[in-house]
């Protein structure tokens, strides 16, 4: 099997509904604009806040996708 690299990016993602939704989100962002996505990890999770009220969900995710030399 030949060695491979990965490259991992940190990506936000926001719903107003769920984690879930915000994850989703993100990971679809990524998948149109990057090639070979392999694990997205998620890292972190909150909510924001206004007038007492949850109003977005975020989802911090570490994606993973093969490293390819531009030339």
């Amino acid at each position: 099997m030949a060695e491979s690299v990965y490259k991992i990016i940190q990506l936000v993602g926001t719903s107003t509904e769920s984690w879930e939704k915000a994850t989703a989100a993100a990971v679809e962002r990524a998948a149109s604009s990057l090639r070979d996505l392999r694990v997205a990890e998620v890292e972190e999770l909150d909510v924001v806040i206004e007038n007492g009220a949850v109003t977005a969900y975020r989802s911090k995710i570490n994606v993973s996708f093969k490293y390819e030399d531009a030339g």
